[in-house]
């Protein structure tokens, strides 16, 4: 196990025990320790044995109590619901190991009592869409299923929801599949071992396993998933003990490999305390005290506190992170008070509005938890609501960032830096699309911007909060979008089309490089002539890839530019910069 970390082969295990949650009282805790040492004990004797079946017996009656059931049930579905609602878990899937049928069929039963729409028969999990090639793999199902064989005494109700050997072929499928609506398996001893499931990363244990077969149990949860940096382990039977003598038998270094969920409960907060100072200035409260509109638009002043300054953007940025990895593994710890908690969600949006601004089109939504993302929703709905939201949710083939009343819902923005981080969004992903139908034009603007944008960065910690400083970098980025606009329409001035533009402006860079004169009419008929010799390759399927077709181009090509004595002088190193602009340009548009 050790090993297989340190080669990223496997994650590690985190363990939570939650047995008092659902016990009784106090000895019987006792009798479950009396019951494990019996069974590491047990011998071949005929004594043994029959004192082993009435041990048995005693812990059956034990775990199979309707109250602790019931009680168990409550928790479980609290811990689950808390870890999905949190972004905890990475798509939901957790294993429940019953120790006997009986335990398993009631605990079944009062999870479909207490959860009635877990059991609905949906098509995939909620917030997914199937593609026509999905639909044929993924079977609509419930969220809960019990893996077992049938039993020759079962109830009629109980030996149909078992079904057959088929069946259950069909549930390992499914389980394994990370959209499929089947997220929870109770199970006894089916799955237990060589069963992988790399998206799992919670096991719920209420079943007393032993030694090399318990490695196997909680093995279950430490394979690698994009995303998953740790298994949870929830012990609802005291199995912490026994999982330390198992791990020592194989290995001392297999121990550390095992961790406390208290160690990621002080990890959050020492973090919770890092990020207090780090807001020591900021006032929070209207988040906490206000409503839906207060609440967004104080989140938005602390994305533009964060914002301030690259080094200060970076360092809270991490600490985000790594309080929530540390707090995706202990959500459910009773160590968390709720007004940590609540610093928690407040931190994670305010990076979720960062990250929007800065790293991506879209919020980082798996940062926020079910709240705060209904109070984002009921916001966002609401008259006088800062824009910065409204801008990000669009897509990009709803607006137009060069339309007159975009720029202007941009310009009314009051956080200087958000405002930054949006214009340079926005630029980035134009620019990015400009490059594909004109590379040479593109280029010179992405300069241009690379420059605005480093001398923003570049700028002193002290001049951080003045608005020089923000009026110069937003007037540039405005400055910039208008000669972009202006660009893209040049072409209908020069009388010619949008692809002759490209080619245009490829010919007429190289002449400038290599400082020779070409009558300008000249140079708007041979970009046309170009055009038509690479749409003429163009046509033949995959011809960028295809080494005959290049080579035709390229000749093609040359004796064109040649024949309108172009360029005056020959440079080898100007055929090719012809040809590659003219490859990339077209492979942008057949894109």
């Amino acid at each position: 196990m050790n090993e297989s970390v340190k080669d990223e082969i496997t994650v590690r295990i985190v363990y939570e025990g939650r047995a008092a949650k659902v016990v009784l009282d106090n000895s019987k805790l006792k009798e479950i320790e009396a019951y494990y040492d019996e069974c590491a004990e047990a011998g071949a004797s005929e004594y043994q044995i029959e004192e082993s079946k009435k041990a048995t017996a005693s812990m059956n009656s034990i775990l199979g109590d309707p109250d602790r059931i019931e009680a168990l049930t409550k928790d479980f579905v609290h811990h689950y619901e808390n870890r999905v609602a949190e972004g905890s878990t990475i798509k939901g899937k957790a294993m429940f190991v019953a120790s006997e049928r009986k335990v398993a069929w009631a605990f079944y039963q009062q999870l479909r009592a207490l959860r009635p729409e877990w059991f609905e028969v949906l098509a995939c999990e909620a917030g997914s869409t199937l593609t026509e090639q999905e639909k044929k793999s993924i079977k609509p199902m419930e969220r809960v299923k019990m893996v077992m064989t049938r039993g020759k005494d079962d109830d009629s109700e109980l030996y149909d929801l078992l079904g057959s050997k088929d069946y259950r072929k069909e549930l390992d499928k499914q389980f394994k599949n990370e959209k499929s609506n089947f997220k929870i398996a109770i199970v006894v001893d089916m799955w237990l071992t060589g069963f992988d499931v790399p998206c799992l990363d919670t096991i719920y244990i209420d079943k007393p396993i032993q030694k090399h077969s318990l490695i196997q149990t909680i093995s279950r949860v430490n394979r690698t998933y994009a995303g998953k940096d740790k298994g949870l382990v929830v012990d609802y039977i005291g199995i912490k003990s026994r999982m330390n003598q198992a791990l020592k038998q194989f290995s001392k270094a297999d121990e550390t490999n095992f961790e406390e969920i208290e160690q990621s409960v002080v990890a959050v907060k020492d973090h919770l305390d890092l990020l207090r100072q780090v807001f020591h200035t900021f006032d929070a409260s209207p988040y906490f005290t206000g409503e839906p509109v207060e609440q967004l638009n104080c989140l938005n002043r602390a994305a533009e506190f964060v914002l301030q300054t690259e080094k200060l953007e970076k360092r809270f940025m991490a600490l985000v992170k790594r309080l929530k990895a540390a707090y995706d593994v202990c959500c459910g710890s009773d160590r968390l008070s709720e007004d940590e908690k609540a610093h928690i969600h407040f931190y994670m949006a305010v990076r979720s509005i960062v990250f929007k601004l800065t790293k991506g089109d879209a919020p980082d939504t798996a940062l926020m938890n079910a709240r705060v993302k209904a109070m984002l929703a009921e916001a966002i709905k609401s008259d006088g609501v800062e824009e910065i939201f409204k801008l990000g949710e669009e897509s990009a083939s709803e607006i137009d960032i060069f339309d007159d009343d975009y720029i202007d819902r941009i310009d009314k923005i009051k956080l200087p830096n958000t405002k930054i981080q949006l214009l340079k969004k926005l630029l980035a992903k134009a620019l990015a699309e400009f490059k594909k139908t004109n590379k040479a034009k593109g280029v010179d603007f992405s300069r241009r911007f690379q420059s605005l944008i480093e001398k923003y960065n570049e700028r002193k910690e002290e001049d951080a909060f003045t608005t020089a400083v923000h009026d110069e970098a937003i007037t540039g980025l405005f400055d910039l979008m208008t000669d972009l606009k202006t660009e893209m329409s040049s072409f209908e001035e020069l009388g010619i089309s949008l692809e002759e533009k490209a080619f245009y402006d490829i010919l007429k860079k190289i002449a400038e490089k290599y400082d020779f004169a070409y009558d300008e009419d000249r140079l708007l008929d041979l970009a046309g002539k170009v055009k038509a010799v690479v749409d003429d390759k163009a046509r033949f399927p995959d011809w960028n890839n295809r080494g005959d077709i290049k080579a035709s181009l390229r000749v093609e090509l040359i004796m064109l530019l040649a024949k309108h004595g172009y360029p005056p002088v020959s440079f080898n190193e100007v055929y090719q910069d012809v040809f590659e602009q003219a490859e990339h340009f077209k492979a942008g548009v057949m894109t």
